[in-house]
């Protein structure tokens, strides 16, 4: 069996140690939980309007068009898995990629 080279072991230790680091979900700072939940939906709901077709991922039905591309899917994922910190910058930029803009953060 061979035995894998010293790139492939700093590598799979730097992976690793980036999987212990990362933190899990939740707002971002300043906003409560719903809030972030909140914008979330609608930078989401915005992004399906404007941008992309998100289909059932927002509990719709698809209806053509360009389908949603997998950064913007995986940040609506979070978005409802409640991992909102993550999500938001994703979807923020998205929007500003398309020149739609990006409705303001609650108060």
């Amino acid at each position: 069996m061979p035995v894998a080279g010293k790139g492939r072991v700093a590598a799979l230790a730097m992976f690793a140690l980036g999987a212990c680091t990362t933190t899990t979900g939740g707002p971002p700072p300043g906003m409560t939980a719903a809030q972030g939940a909140a914008y979330c939906a609608t930078l989401a709901n915005a992004y399906g309007e404007y941008v992309a077709n998100v289909g059932g991922y927002l509990g719709g039905t698809a209806t053509g068009g360009v389908p949603a591309d997998i950064d913007a899917r995986v940040a609506i994922a979070q978005c409802q898995d409640g991992n909102t910190a993550a999500a938001i910058p994703v979807l923020q930029q998205k929007l500003r990629d398309a020149r739609v803009p990006v409705p303001s953060p609650p108060a």
